[in-house]
C-alpha cells in the first residue's frame, strides 16, 4: 500500500475525536485588545471562523485595554479607574475593537470549499454590571462588576449559529456604562453559560526553568497560586481557579503570539497550552474489558522488538482484571500487569507509548502497583526481563535466582527467551 501523506493521514485520525467532541458544545474564547493589533490576529479569527464551521458554538470576549490608556486611564493596584473622559475613550475604543473582529470574520474561511458561508456575528447588552464604588477611599466612578449575565439571549444567538462578541462593558439597570475587567467578564460568562471550556488567549505558565506547565488540576493550581510572582498570571490562575470551582471542567490558558495555538490546543492531545481542569487530565486506573484494543495497540511495538513477550487478544481478554492503565484524555499511554501468587505477586507487560516515555510514568504505575500488592498483604514482588534490567536494579529490585519464584511461575518459564529474574521487597 502506498501511503501519499502519512503525516497528514496520522494528525487527522488523531483529530477526528477532538472534532466529534467538540461539536455542538460551546467554547467562551478570551483575548485583549493587543491581540487585535498582533499581526497573527487575522489567523487567529479565521481559527475561530473554522471552529465555528465545525459546529462549535463560540462567545467571544475581547479587551480595549491599550486605547483606554490612551484616553488617560490609570489603575490602581490591578483595577482600572474610568473617569467621564476614560468612559468616552471606552465606548470609542469598544466599537473599533468590534469592527475590526466583525470585518475579519466576514472573510469567511478564504481559500476553502467554505469561503462563501457568512459567519454571523451578534453583539448586544448582554452583561448587566453595577459600579465597584469607593474602595480604600477611591472613587472608580464608571469601573464597575459583572451582576449579570443573559444566558437565555446569549442562548438564542449561539442555537442561530452566530458567534456571540461580548466588550468588557457592562449595562446598568438605569442606563448607566460601566468598564470591566475582560477576564472577570469571560469567567462570568463562561459560568452562566456553564461552557465546555474557557480559553483564554494570554500566557501560558512555566515552571522556574522556563519549562511549560501543561497542565494543573484546580488543587495543583491552588498550590501554584501561592509562589506565582507575576501579576497577569495571578490574575489568570485566580480567575482560572474559580471558574472550576463553579462548573468549568476545562480552562486553557494559550499564548495568543504562536499562530494556531487554538487548534494545536483543541485538537492535539498534549496541546500548546496551560490547561486547568477539575480533575486530572491523566490518571491511574484499572482496566476493563473495553481496554483490550487500546492495551493490543500500546503493546504491539514492544512485542515485536521482543522486549514484551506476545500476548494474543484472547489471553489479554481473559487477564485483564490484572492490568492497570494510565490514561491521558482517553488515549492509553502506560499498562502494567501483576499477578498474585500466594505471597508473592509478579510485575509483567510494563509499557510506555514512546511519545510519553522520560516523564516518570513507568515510576508512577510501579509505585500504584506496589501500594495495590501491599494492601492484598504481598510484600515481595518479581519481574522477568531481558533488556530492562537497569531500570528495574535502580529502583530498589535485586537479581534473584530461579528457585524464588513461585513453583506454579516456575513450570511455565520459558528457557529460550531466557529471561533474568529480579525481586524487591516491598
Amino acid at each position: 500500500m502506498t501511503i501519499v501523506n502519512a503525516p497528514f493521514i496520522d494528525w487527522f485520525r488523531n483529530a477526528a475525536p477532538y472534532i466529534h467532541a467538540h461539536h455542538g458544545r460551546t467554547f467562551v474564547i478570551s483575548f485583549d485588545s493587543e491581540a487585535v493589533q498582533s499581526p497573527n490576529f487575522s489567523y487567529m479569527i479565521h481559527d475561530i471562523a473554522l471552529l465555528s464551521s465545525l459546529g462549535i458554538q463560540i462567545v467571544l470576549v475581547h479587551g480595549i485595554y491599550p486605547q483606554i490608556e490612551q484616553g488617560q486611564s490609570r489603575y490602581i493596584n490591578g483595577t482600572p479607574l474610568t473617569d467621564e473622559i476614560a468612559l468616552n475613550s471606552l465606548k470609542a475604543a469598544s466599537g473599533k475593537v468590534r469592527t475590526e473582529i466583525e470585518s475579519f470574520l466576514s472573510m469567511g474561511l478564504s481559500n476553502s470549499p467554505t469561503s462563501n458561508i457568512h459567519i454571523r456575528t451578534v453583539s448586544g447588552n448582554f452583561i448587566t454590571a453595577r459600579p465597584i464604588g469607593v474602595r480604600d477611599g477611591i472613587d472608580y466612578c464608571y469601573t464597575g462588576e459583572v451582576r449579570r449575565c443573559d444566558t437565555v439571549a446569549i442562548r438564542r444567538q449561539l442555537d442561530e449559529g452566530c458567534i456571540v462578541l461580548i466588550a468588557p462593558i457592562g449595562y446598568s439597570p438605569t442606563g448607566e456604562i460601566f468598564h470591566l475587567l475582560t477576564e472577570d467578564v469571560a469567567t462570568a460568562v463562561a459560568i452562566a453559560l456553564q461552557a465546555s471550556k474557557w480559553i483564554c488567549l494570554t500566557e501560558s505558565i512555566f515552571d522556574n526553568v522556563g519549562q511549560l506547565i501543561r497542565q494543573l488540576t484546580q488543587i495543583e493550581a491552588q498550590r501554584w497560586l501561592k509562589n506565582e510572582q507575576n501579576l497577569e498570571c495571578k490574575k489568570q490562575l485566580s480567575n482560572a481557579i474559580y471558574a472550576c470551582q463553579n462548573g468549568i471542567k476545562r480552562v486553557h490558558l494559550v499564548s495568543r503570539k504562536t499562530e494556531g495555538a487554538l487548534l494545536l490546543e483543541l485538537f492535539t492531545r498534549d496541546g500548546i497550552g496551560t490547561l486547568i481542569s477539575t480533575d486530572s487530565f491523566e490518571h491511574i486506573r484499572k482496566a476493563t474489558i473495553d481496554d483490550v484494543g487500546g492495551v493490543l495497540e500500546l503493546i504491539k511495538p514492544l512485542e515485536k522488538s521482543g522486549l514484551l513477550v506476545r500476548r494474543s487478544r484472547e489471553k489479554l481478554e481473559m487477564e485483564i482484571q490484572h492490568f492497570t492503565l494510565q490514561e491521558r484524555d482517553g488515549m492509553i499511554i502506560a499498562c502494567a500487569a501483576l499477578y498474585p501468587f500466594l505471597d508473592m505477586a509478579e510485575l509483567a507487560c510494563l509499557a510506555v507509548h514512546k511519545n510519553y516515555r522520560g516523564e516518570g510514568r513507568g515510576d508512577a504505575l510501579l509505585t500504584f502497583l506496589e501500594r495495590q500488592a501491599i494492601q492484598s498483604g504481598i510484600h515481595q514482588i518479581y519481574v522477568l526481563t531481558t533488556r530492562t534490567a537497569h531500570w528495574f536494579l535502580e529502583r530498589g529490585f535485586f537479581s534473584a535466582d530461579l528457585d524464588l519464584l513461585p513453583v506454579s511461575r516456575r513450570v511455565l518459564y520459558n528457557y529460550q527467551r531466557n529471561s533474568k529474574a529480579f525481586v524487591k521487597q516491598i
